[in-house]
């Protein structure tokens, strides 16, 4: 089984791009675009995402769903978030209906 730690290497990489700026790197690529460039990217890969699933297409929706977890990642790393702040977010929510949650902010 592949180990769920993969998400923490994939933001271990792009830390490493984004300091060490290798020449033919994506990564680097994406941050030179600027925000946007990378806000482009996490709308394309969701559409794609969507398609694939409405397809039925399981390994396709994989996929496309670990091109979007990959531009998200680099969406963060760009602004400083650390994956720990997305997943004590996610740990704050067990327990609490989404509604529930949902409510509490207010949206």
């Amino acid at each position: 089984m592949p180990d769920p730690a993969v998400l923490l290497r994939l933001a271990q990489v792009i830390d490493d791009r984004m300091r060490e700026r290798p020449e033919g790197s994506y990564v680097v690529r994406l941050l030179d675009g600027g925000l946007e460039a990378i806000a482009d990217k996490v709308r394309e890969e969701s559409q794609e995402l969507i398609e694939a699933a409405a397809a039925d297409d399981g390994d396709h929706t994989a996929h496309e769903a670990a091109d979007l977890l990959f531009h998200v990642w680099v969406l963060l790393g760009r602004a400083g978030v650390a994956p720990e702040r997305v997943f004590a977010q996610l740990e704050s929510r067990f327990g609490t209906g989404g509604l529930v949650e949902k409510a509490s902010r207010g949206a």
